[in-house]
């Protein structure tokens, strides 16, 4: 066994690292030539690139409903922050600077998060993946740039009710382990996000229409066994549209998932394990 790293001695040793790296991150942004993006706008933009809806509470073995129900508070809270956010072109989103603070001053609860390695634990406005997820998605189906991206390694959960391909969201972890896109385009684009019926729902707009539309597909999905362990595999691709005639312009690779199983190996279907 290697040497504890310091954030891992005690919780004393945890804080101060976290205090660490939110310094060293303001520190950076203050030196940045990069222009973080402020602006609300009640009124939308007239163009819808993406729509997406996902479920906010889901029944996960062995989680307290307590931390979903809390999730759902804390999903509200940043959504608010969120809605409406304007990007010009140059600009940086940054889901930090957006969101804010959240402290329990702030209204936020303890919620579910995923610890290092994997483990799941509850934290002060735990379940904000949920909503960089969602804006992370949108992103994926424009020709915005992502500029940081912090990938989801493990499969936590089997995959229940999923709407898209696995692999595509990211972890956010106030503020040093950050969300952001940059707007490379001509026009502004417009980030909105709410709760509806249940559900965390989310629109990309911008002030023009785009050339080309996106498609996102997982193709080769199995599980293969490795030693005594399960990994899921396959690979995440973006087809580029031409609206204009519906022809295929690229297919790009944007993930290749081999990803540890952390649930119960026997909710595996039997079918998709591989031994190549």
């Amino acid at each position: 066994m290697g040497r504890k790293l310091f954030c891992d001695i005690n919780p004393t040793c945890y804080k101060i690292s976290v205090a660490k790296e939110t310094a060293l991150r303001n520190i950076k942004d203050f030196l940045s030539a990069e222009k973080i993006a402020k602006e609300k706008k009640a009124e939308l933009l007239p163009n819808i690139v993406k729509s997406h809806s996902s479920i906010l509470i889901r029944h996960l073995e062995g989680v307290d409903m307590r931390l979903q129900q809390n999730k759902v508070t804390n999903i509200r809270l940043a959504a608010e922050k969120i809605n409406g956010s304007i990007i010009k072109p140059g600009e940086i989103f940054s889901f930090w600077h957006t969101v804010g603070k959240t402290t329990e001053k702030e209204g936020y609860k303890e919620g579910l998060v995923i610890h290092r390695g994997g483990k799941l634990g509850a934290d002060i406005a735990g379940g904000l993946c949920q909503m960089a997820n969602m804006v992370h998605w949108l992103v994926l189906n424009s020709p915005l740039t992502v500029t940081e991206l912090h990938h989801h390694s493990d499969a936590l959960f089997p995959d229940d009710r999923r709407r898209v391909p696995f692999g595509t969201g990211t972890s956010v972890v106030n503020n040093y382990v950050d969300y952001r896109f940059k707007n490379n385009t001509d026009f502004a684009v417009q980030i909105c996000a709410w709760i509806e019926d249940g559900e965390l729902c989310g629109e990309l707009r911008s002030e023009r229409p785009f050339p080309c539309r996106y498609r996102l597909i997982e193709e080769n999905h199995h599980y293969r066994k490795e030693g005594e362990r399960y990994y899921r595999i396959s690979q995440v691709y973006r087809l580029v549209i031409e609206k204009e005639s519906g022809a295929q312009i690229r297919k790009e690779l944007i993930l290749d998932n081999h990803s540890l199983v952390m649930y119960d190996h026997g909710l595996i279907p039997p079918e998709q394990i591989r031994d190549d």
